[in-house]
């Protein structure tokens, strides 16, 4: 997977299990028996049938609780509880709802709601659920297969073409040991057999053999003597790194392919989620025209949001985790050579 991709977009495995059966033999000299007839197949248990969300499986006081309830709880409090098993973490839910709605019950009999800043709070709640289920139904759910392979095709089409290369390398501790190790090279000496008797690197018995490798792959001065190598040569100076000393030798050119895209269908979904997500809030925000009182504070805003204009969560709630992200996969990752 090329690094630019694997940015902006980055698969799952299966695993298979085999069942092996024993096969019995009967003495060859007492005639076989009569095959038993083979007991009829056990029925597959039947599913329990879906309970309607309108049925109520609890109450608290003068509050119901429904299976619908709990499911919205489950939503919002389930990865709370996400070390249990699942039918504990149901019960989990349930005893947290249990708990919810029980002091809800006495905050109105308080008369809590009435107070401004509880009012303000479940306002708030208020439109935060309908944002999120208005995004959930117009966005994320309108998402279909053809147009998530489009915005892949499209990220493809706008690569810049990337050279890769396969090489091999020599690590050694120190300077006089790399430059004896290119002398054997210069009279003749098969690089493989070097590598396996000098390399003090994970990669020696393999012949130094590094496989492909792309740009930011590998430290800079490494990076820099073999991208300025031709084919088949090797390093005629040793190139000192955090590493060691190395003799560097390039196999092979080619231009980086595109990772599948089954492999990126993930990443690519959130990019278009994020990219549908900007596009909503701005088109609600025009038709609604938003105001400020106060110019400063409208220039700070207008401020703020240039600067994160090339980002845009989903939920408001992951803005920081979206940032911590974002960050996190720009800053280049230190790639040993082994």
């Amino acid at each position: 997977m090329t690094s630019t991709l694997r940015l902006r977009l980055a698969a799952s495995g299966l695993v298979l299990l085999s069942l092996a059966a024993p096969v019995l033999a009967q003495d060859a000299a007492t005639p076989p028996a009569p095959a038993a007839a083979a007991p009829a197949p056990a029925a597959a248990p039947t599913p329990p049938a879906p309970v309607p969300p309108e049925t109520v499986i609890a109450s608290v006081g003068t509050a119901e609780i429904t299976e619908g309830d709990l499911d919205a709880a489950a939503a919002d409090l389930g990865s709370q509880f996400g070390q249990l098993p699942p039918e504990q973490r149901r019960l989990a839910v349930l005893a947290a709802l249990i708990d919810i709605k029980a002091l809800a019950q006495e905050a109105d009999a308080a008369k809590l709601g009435d107070e401004a800043d509880v009012a303000r709070r479940i306002a708030f709640l208020r439109e935060r659920a309908l944002h999120n289920s208005y995004f959930e139904k117009n966005g994320v759910s309108a998402i279909t297969d053809a147009e998530l392979k489009a915005r892949y095709d499209a990220e493809v089409a706008a690569m810049k073409p990337v050279e890769e290369l396969h090489a091999k390398h020599i690590l050694v501790p120190t300077k006089e040991e790399a430059e004896a190790a290119i002398k054997e090279l210069d009279a003749g000496k098969d690089f493989d057999a070097v590598a396996a008797e000098k390399s003090t690197g994970p990669s020696g018995p393999q012949g130094g053999d590094l496989g492909f490798f792309g740009p930011g792959q590998m430290v800079p001065a490494f990076e820099t003597a073999a991208y300025g190598l031709e084919v088949g040569a090797y390093t005629k100076e040793p190139i000192q790194t955090q590493f060691g000393w190395h003799v560097i030798k390039v196999l092979e050119k080619r231009t980086q392919q595109p990772p599948a895209f089954e492999e990126v269908k993930d990443q690519v979904r959130q990019l278009v989620m994020r990219e549908k997500y900007i596009a909503m809030v701005q088109k609600a925000r025009d038709d609604l025209k938003v105001a400020y009182v106060d110019p400063a504070l409208k220039a700070q805003v207008d401020a703020m949001e240039k600067a994160m204009s090339a980002g845009g969560p989903q939920d408001p709630e992951a803005a920081a985790d979206d940032a911590a992200s974002e960050a996190d996969a720009a800053a280049p990752a230190p790639a040993p050579a082994n």
